[in-house]
């Protein structure tokens, strides 16, 4: 199987160099790095085409998340397309192998991995990825819940199913229903697992929460979220916010953002509702609902895998960098990568 690594983008250069050590750090390699670019200010684009990446532009005002997608697809050669976030990177050189695995069921079309959060998280976001990302696999999975932040697909179904470009949200969830109903096996895959960095204003998760919503009542015409529901959820999930952070002994530095997480959380989601239905109760559970606290082992099955030094990787490429030698521009200098665009028209 080739992998196309496709990464949605702008102005990521803050993380995006991470993430791209991190693939090269991988014991699986992929056939290509495909960055798929909303117009970049900064450095973005620098870095991956100095990472050996291609580039594919698509303008600002055309973006959409599902969009971004269909056209990395479309620029991407390989048997397997892969969408790690900008501000993401794997805890081990063990990732991709872990996160294509599964493929090797031709019933499986879609496989996500876990994610874990750091400091730069807020604390209640980590509760979520907790919840949302357990320490076990399972394929095939019987809810169409997925991620893009880590997830893979097999290309060839999407040519058959693109991902719906006018959603504000949610694109991967309404993929994974559509090639779920048809027969189609989603994989949880525990063990690919990557840190995912949130630094987000308050204003940013409320807004992100709402967009959200208003994807997840074309997705599901039973959803709905009622100020009853708005209520019960911002208690119960503050509540179990703040029990685990009595069990971690932060409670007082943590109290208040755990507050202002829920209410931005939740009313983002109300404010994306207007007059829908019922959402599915497992669907609903996972999105909303706490599940009662419990202790994992942190015993793991010993596997072949190395945590990423980033620390050395990164001081190894600022060392090739100061290293390379000045030479005065030719009249028409080579492209460092090969570079693709795509125009898209409206």
């Amino acid at each position: 199987m080739k992998i196309s690594i496709i990464i949605r983008a702008r102005n990521e250069d803050q993380h995006i160099e991470k993430l791209l050590l991190g693939i090269r750090a991988q014991r699986e390699r992929p056939h290509e790095v495909i960055l798929v670019d909303s117009g970049s200010t900064d450095s973005t684009v620098d870095i991956v085409r100095r990472h050996g990446g291609k580039v594919v532009t698509i303008g600002k005002q055309e973006f959409t998340f599902g969009r971004a997608l269909n056209i990395g697809c479309a620029a991407a050669t390989g048997d397997i397309c892969v969408f790690p976030s900008a501000h993401v990177y794997p805890v081990f050189d063990t990732w991709l192998e872990k996160l294509t695995a599964p493929f090797e069921d031709e019933r499986v079309v879609l496989a996500y991995g876990r994610q874990t959060g750091n400091k730069t998280n807020k604390f209640s976001e980590r509760q979520i990825f907790s919840r949302w990302f357990p320490r076990r696999s399972v394929c095939p999975q019987p809810t169409y819940f997925c991620n893009n932040a880590n997830c893979a697909i097999r290309r060839s179904v999407w040519e058959k199913q693109p991902y719906d470009e006018s959603l504000t949200g949610l694109e991967d969830l309404a993929w994974a229903k559509a090639v779920q109903s048809r027969g189609g096996w989603l994989a949880y895959v525990a063990d690919a697992e990557i840190v995912h960095v949130h630094d987000e204003t308050w204003e940013q998760v409320q807004n992100r929460y709402r967009r959200e919503a208003i994807a997840m009542r074309r997705i599901d015409e039973h959803a709905k979220f009622t100020r009853f529901d708005f209520v019960k959820l911002l208690f119960r999930n503050v509540l179990t916010d703040a029990r685990i952070a009595i069990a971690q002994r932060v409670f007082f530095a943590e109290i208040g953002s755990i507050v202002r997480f829920r209410w931005n959380q939740l009313l983002g989601t109300y404010r994306g509702y207007r007059d829908p239905p019922q959402i599915s109760a497992q669907l609903r559970k996972r999105f909303y609902y706490p599940s009662r606290t419990h202790h994992e082992s942190d015993t793991q099955l010993e596997l072949e895998r190395h945590i990423i030094d980033y620390d050395t990787l990164l001081s190894h490429q600022q060392s090739a960098e100061a290293a390379e030698p000045v030479s005065p521009p030719a009249e028409s200098p080579a492209p460092s990568a090969v570079v693709h665009i795509l125009r898209v028209d409206r």
